[in-house]
């Protein structure tokens, strides 16, 4: 598989990788092995970076995840890994916290829920506003040092921010949502991590299944996000797949499927930018993986803007209350 450089202080990784938290939370039941299966598969496929959160499945999905690598050998998988959201025992969000403190014991209990001796990527999973990041990024600057991580990523930041962690530590990648209908990151966030030589994992890259081509409306599941995704709701999810059956027009000329050129269309914005699949079977691990294969020439581009402007999308990425807490939404 293609390897694309995470910045200029971050690891080569595959072009793709997989964002492994459906697996464990957010979008419904999924399939224990059916999840590891799809694991394996991504290894087999040359897949490098596996993506997770410690309050996956309230680190379920760290577990899951480190049962997948078991016997891997270590330089196979990078391993990225978000820290700071909290929950309580029901699963509701209760805040953050990236305390250098809580910084060090949330990476503890990761290295033993994932079993492994190092973690590759460590990182916020939002910005704590109570904390300077200055403090966080130098309490993982603190673990890169002692060798139990290797790389510093950010996730949802505004350019401010990235600019104050970047002068506190070299920054690897910014994890954010990216997609045909989630275009925020091209104003600023986008030219400042350019500016600063540091690399984009974009998840979201199929907008949480709605511009895969598979998505009907109504087929939320309980426990799912996108019962209260404002993207899925009544009014908002018709104008939505409007605009993927213009996309698919397009996938069907070209012979692929219009999950493949979504995907395509966000490999195509540059090659610091490293997609995030989030399969949870092995038939759409392997779909994704065909993304790599289709090229999109000028014309294409052109047509897939024309198919899917930018700001089409009806309803916002998160509910308003999410929003709020995103830096990356401020300014």
């Amino acid at each position: 598989m293609e390897q694309r450089q995470l910045g200029t202080a971050g690891p080569a990784t595959s072009a793709l990788g997989l964002g492994c938290m459906g697996m464990s939370d957010l979008y419904g039941p999924s399939d224990r092995a059916e999840s590891l299966a799809t694991i394996a598969a991504a290894l087999e496929a040359g897949v490098t970076l596996f993506d997770t959160g410690d309050f996956y499945g309230m680190g379920h999905n760290e577990m899951l995840l480190g049962e997948a690598l078991r016997g891997t050998r270590r330089d196979r998988a990078i391993v990225s890994v978000k820290f700071g959201a909290l929950r309580d025992p029901d699963g509701a969000w209760i805040g953050y916290d990236a305390r250098p403190a809580a910084v060090k014991s949330f990476a503890a209990y990761s290295l033993r829920r994932l079993g492994l001796d190092h973690l590759d990527i460590y990182r916020p999973a939002r910005l704590d506003p109570q904390v300077p990041i200055e403090d966080t990024v130098g309490a993982i600057a603190d673990l890169v040092k002692a060798g139990h991580v290797r790389h510093v990523g950010l996730s949802e930041v505004g350019p401010d921010t990235i600019r104050r962690a970047a002068a506190t530590h070299p920054i690897s990648d910014v994890q954010i949502e990216y997609s045909l209908i989630s275009r925020g990151i091209e104003d600023a966030i986008l030219p400042t991590c350019r500016d600063l030589g540091i690399g984009i994992t974009a998840y979201g890259v199929l907008s949480r299944g709605l511009i895969s081509g598979h998505w009907q409306a109504g087929a939320e599941r309980q426990g799912d996000f996108r019962i209260i995704s404002p993207r899925f709701q009544p009014g908002n999810v018709e104008r939505n797949l409007a605009l993927v059956e213009a996309l698919r027009a397009l996938a069907e000329s070209k012979g692929v499927s219009v999950a493949q050129v979504a995907i395509a269309w966000v490999l195509a914005q540059g090659t610091d930018i490293v997609p995030l699949i989030g399969a949870r079977r092995r038939d759409r691990l392997a779909e994704a993986l065909g993304a790599t294969a289709v090229v999109l020439g000028r014309d294409d581009l052109t047509a897939i803007e024309a198919a899917v402007p930018r700001g089409a999308a009806a309803g916002g990425r998160y509910p308003d209350a999410q929003l709020a807490h995103l830096d990356s939404e401020r300014g």
